[in-house]
């Protein structure tokens, strides 16, 4: 076995590295985009671990290579020489993402006012995800303000949060949870 080690003490001193070799603070824009993003494709291998059925699971799995593309796009330091070839993100990738959320759709009862997180622990952590995905959107939005973006990755992560919201309806009627409609107090 290889003598590999997991760390490089580089940084130790609160800079990491951009893909392209730029060194920059650890809080760099950059770095808290791509974090976030990794922090989602945590919570959607929490959801994967789950008991669901193995469809959702299959796509769960898709989903977690794409956010790792995604997370390669928004570490890349563009001023930069990049000397690999980077995955990138396609519009089938956010089509896949609509047929998903249309297919869930059919089987669900027609929706009528906000509804409660909760009801069943995998509807939660999908509830969760959707909200870590909509946050990763929000900073990935103002990234783009300074630093190159490419808009496919902006609207892949903001159909991904609409496939969450709908993932946990679908999840309430897997499991036959009560999905709790929110009754604003006037």
């Amino acid at each position: 076995m290889a003598d590999f080690k997991i760390y490089t003490k580089f940084g130790d001193k609160g800079e990491t590295s951009l893909i392209g070799g730029k060194r920059v603070p650890k809080y760099h824009d950059r770095i808290e985009a791509y974090g976030t993003v990794d922090e989602l494709n945590s919570f959607v291998g929490l959801i994967r671990d789950q008991e669901i059925d193995e469809h959702s699971k299959k796509m769960l799995l898709e989903i977690q290579d794409r956010l790792f593309t995604l997370e390669s796009l928004l570490a890349t330091d563009h001023e930069s020489e990049i000397k690999r070839n980077l995955p990138e993100l396609h519009e089938e990738d956010i089509s896949l993402l609509e047929k998903e959320i249309d297919k869930m759709n059919e089987k669900l009862p027609e929706i009528k006012s906000f509804v409660l997180p909760g009801g069943h622990p995998v509807v939660s952590y999908c509830h969760i995800a959707r909200t870590v995905c909509r946050r990763a959107e929000r900073i990935t939005i103002k990234l783009s303000e300074h630093y190159p973006v490419e808009a496919r990755s902006i609207k892949y992560l903001n159909r991904l949060s609409d496939y969450f919201f709908v993932l946990a309806r679908f999840m309430t009627n897997y499991f036959g949870a009560e999905e709790t409609p929110w009754k604003a107090r006037v």
